[in-house]
């Protein structure tokens, strides 16, 4: 594997659009731990919005895409119902959204180099903490957070029990 990642491009949307199909497909035909559902989430309009904004970042492997993260400030509201270690300015926390890894390459470190790519991003934009949420049926997704160093603050409902989502933990890394 020669991995590489960078920021998403326009001409990028259709790749990751299946991609983002791709996974989901894979998903629904096993354990659905993330919840996502084809058509709902993740989407072409979840990639184009990352894109447009600047802060979708895809891990390429020679042409074919193996992962992708949005890195940004948009917080959910529930997250303001929770005492977080940490009281800052919105502009200090980048917010990890749609950490998603590709089916053929699970398993093979490429979570762990995009997360590894955010939390350098969010240093060198001289972020002071990252936070994130997961689904608590999503028990691969909260291990591995927790070995990257994330810390759990709380459990909060994002309003999205009508998908079979009602809670999600919440966990922050403070940067260094």
């Amino acid at each position: 594997m020669d991995i590489r990642i960078v920021k998403g491009r326009l001409d990028d949307i259709d790749m990751l659009e299946q991609f983002y199909n791709e996974l989901n497909d894979y998903l629904e035909r096993g354990e659905n731990f993330p919840g996502w559902k084809k058509g709902i989430y993740p989407t072409r309009e979840c990639a184009q919005e990352g894109v447009d904004e600047g802060n979708l970042y895809i891990a390429w492997d020679n042409g074919r895409i193996a992962g992708s993260i949005i890195l940004n400030h948009k917080q959910e509201a529930a997250y303001d119902t929770v005492e977080w270690d940490s009281e800052c300015d919105d502009g200090d926390v980048y917010v990890i959204h749609t950490f998603a890894v590709h089916p053929d390459y699970m398993k093979k470190g490429i979570g762990r180099l995009l997360m590894e790519h955010a939390i350098n991003e969010c240093s060198r934009l001289q972020g002071k903490y990252i936070r994130l949420d997961v689904t608590q049926k999503n028990v691969p997704a909260i291990r591995f957070y927790e070995k990257m160093g994330f810390q759990y603050v709380g459990t909060v409902d994002l309003g999205l029990g009508e998908y079979g989502l009602p809670w999600f933990k919440l966990y922050e890394m403070k940067i260094s």
